[in-house]
């Protein structure tokens, strides 16, 4: 049962990467398309939430949990925004890297801080290989050929990233089943922010075709929101946050390509070799990882699981 496990949490890491890499994408198209991203948070939770509602609601009980309110605030709506908000100023590639591409030392650093120590040694190698990718990323910018935006846009990233690995590190310490958790972030965030929306936060909805607002709208609100949500939390589960986290830096290399012909972005030969940097230390840092106590991660979390169910 263990290798059962183990094998739904790869496929559920794979689907994760292929989610966040479309995500990028659309983001970064939709941050060009007239619409906010006040906007696009908004058509997100509200379709999201129609559908939640017909696919079952979360226990009464989550609405008393003040974990799962914090992590609607960090993994949702601040989170969201953030990256909304950067990809009109950045192309596809930066928020690939800085937000999948960063989770590794952003994770080791949050693990360390709260006790659980140093990263093995035979992955420093991998960490060291993202550290120069992301120095590459900043070259342009520190030589001058990168504007005021660029810097806006890469800062707003990197607090994303930061919040993105504080909500992976929670909700796999907490150990809060997956649909309860998808369910109740996404709409404890709508009851939070559509208000504020509707009321008070700058709209570019009428200026867009309807046609664009439906599919942003029903991409960011299904793809990412709910079935992204669901196969990153089951990877998270079985594989634990450090693993994880390493195979999802595998989006930047992947977001980067597609970017080309599907955005009309290019790379840049610095910013070709940040990709391919932060790619290798991925696969050099997942590597590293102990397989029995990936395993042994698995056995647990398939025990817990049947636990509750009976």
């Amino acid at each position: 049962m263990a290798t059962l496990s183990l094998r739904q949490g790869y496929l559920a890491a794979f689907a994760a990467v292929a989610i966040w890499s479309g995500f990028m994408l659309v983001a970064r198209a939709g941050g060009h398309s007239g619409l906010t991203p006040y906007d696009l948070l908004g058509l997100r939770l509200a379709i999201a939430s129609l559908l939640l509602c017909g696919l079952g609601l979360p226990p009464r009980a989550s609405w008393c949990d003040g974990r799962l309110w914090l992590l609607a605030v960090i993994g949702c709506i601040g989170f969201c925004l953030l990256c909304y908000s950067a990809v009109q100023w950045v192309p596809a590639a930066h928020a690939a890297l800085l937000i999948p591409g960063l989770q590794p030392f952003l994770m080791a650093l949050l693990l360390l801080l709260t006790g659980q120590g140093w990263p093995p040694a035979r992955q420093w190698p991998g960490y060291a290989l993202m550290a120069l990718g992301v120095l590459l990323l900043a070259l342009p910018l520190l030589q001058g050929h990168g504007g005021g935006q660029h810097w806006l846009g890469d800062g707003l990233l990197l607090a994303a990233s930061l919040l993105w690995a504080l909500y992976g590190l929670l909700a796999r310490r907490w150990q809060l089943p997956a649909w309860q958790l998808t369910a109740f972030v996404t709409l404890a965030s709508a009851v939070l922010y559509l208000p504020v929306y509707l009321l008070w936060l700058p709209k570019g909805l009428a200026q867009v075709p309807l046609a664009t607002v439906a599919t942003l709208g029903l991409f960011h609100a299904v793809v990412p929101a709910i079935v992204g949500m669901l196969v990153y939390l089951r990877a998270v589960s079985v594989l634990g946050p450090a693993r994880i986290s390493a195979l999802m830096a595998l989006i930047p290399v992947l977001t980067g390509v597609l970017a080309v012909p599907a955005l009309g972005e290019t790379l840049s030969p610095a910013l070709a070799g940040a990709l391919l940097s932060v790619s290798l230390g991925a696969w050099l840092v997942a590597r590293g990882a102990l397989p029995g106590r990936a395993a042994a991660v698995a056995a647990t979390t398939f025990h817990k699981e049947q636990t509750c169910r009976t």
